[in-house]
């Protein structure tokens, strides 16, 4: 898919009739699926199980950098009870301060626009009797306003902002895009707080040639959950996490597929890649090396490109178990932890 930030220019070729004809791209009003008013967050979530929602767009066609195409499908299939489950009363998680400061960057929004906003509390869903599964879940609806009909609230922390350093991130314009699909309108204002402080807000036009093209690959992972049959895995730890999921249990058989060209093919591929790994990592190491042998006692080593520094942790002070068990035995019994098995990918080359 290329890149898909919108081009002001043809959105507004879009909207400008080149004749007496105007052309309304508008579509009718969503449909109003359910009220979220009094629903409880399991209530709500299965409930986005039914389709797509606008925060599942840019995972539905591969452009979420924190869930994978396999992962949502997991979750839009039911098999998602073994994946990790984020902790909404955990202050130390982005989600949970996501939720606390959303209706305080809507504030500022509207002191600095002098926009009224509106909370909408419900599910919508696409008009179009043939998008069913097309959902979305607004923050906000701005009252009053010509030119924005829509309000996306976010947060970013220290990692996240490197996402925002040019602009709006591909994954919210998808985002947005399918909200403005779903509702009809025309455009929506982005209001994001950086690190806690910094305020910034980003107009994103309605692009009905992206939104065509968004609604296809859409369609396609939905075909996927409907025919049940799992998306292709892409490299990423989320779907590295999904595999562990969907095959948590190995059955003890063997599969032989020496006769399958694609995946000998696959096989081999694999091999050489991880043997360049290792000699790069022994390069790596050797390198490491040369720098840390003349750095000596020096705390830093400054460079024409930067510098690198090699100074001591502080002494920490820790259980030791082994020896506490060995000698009160008893306790295992009494405080028990138990961890789940994992499978392992093990490698074996046959001799030449």
């Amino acid at each position: 898919m290329n890149a898909v930030v919108p081009n002001p220019s043809r959105a507004s070729e879009l909207v400008q009739p080149n004749s007496d004809h105007v052309i309304s791209l508008r579509t009718p009003r969503p449909i109003r699926l359910a009220s979220t008013k009094h629903l409880s967050r399991d209530e709500w979530l299965q409930l986005r199980k039914q389709g797509i929602g606008s925060s599942d767009a840019a995972a539905a066609v591969g452009l979420n950098p924190y869930q994978s195409m396999l992962e949502l499908w997991l979750v839009k299939t039911g098999r998602d009870q073994d994946l990790p489950k984020p902790d909404f009363e955990d202050d130390s998680s982005p989600l949970y301060w996501g939720n606390i400061l959303e209706p305080i960057v809507a504030q500022h929004y509207s002191q600095r626009t002098g926009h009224k906003v509106r909370r909408v509390n419900a599910i919508l869903q696409h008009p179009d009797p043939a998008l069913p599964w097309m959902l979305a879940n607004l923050d906000y609806r701005v009252s009053g306003c010509a030119t924005v009909n829509l309000l996306e609230c976010k947060t970013a922390g220290e990692y996240g902002a490197r996402l925002w350093r040019n602009g709006v991130p591909e994954y919210v314009q998808l985002q947005v895009q399918h909200q403005l699909a779903v509702t009809g309108e025309q455009a929506a204002d982005v209001c994001v707080l950086i690190c806690g402080q910094q305020i910034q807000i980003h107009r994103i036009k309605r692009d009905d040639e992206l939104i065509a093209r968004l609604i296809e690959l859409e369609q396609q992972f939905w075909h996927y959950v409907e025919t049940d049959t799992p998306p292709p895995a892409d490299g990423s730890a989320s779907a590295q996490a999904a595999l562990r999921a969907l095959y948590s249990q190995d059955a003890g058989t063997v599969l032989d597929l020496s006769t399958d060209p694609d995946l000998n093919q696959t096989f081999d591929q694999y091999l050489d890649l991880r043997q360049q790994i290792e000699q790069a990592e022994q390069q790596e190491e050797h390198l490491k090396q040369q720098l840390q042998q003349r750095m000596g006692d020096a705390s830093q080593a400054v460079f024409a490109k930067g510098s690198v520094s090699w100074k001591r942790s502080k002494d920490s002070l820790s259980l030791d178990s082994k020896r506490l068990l060995k000698d009160q035995p008893h306790l295992l019994q009494q405080y028990p932890l138990h961890k789940a098995g994992s499978r392992r990918f093990l490698v074996q080359v046959n001799a030449n």
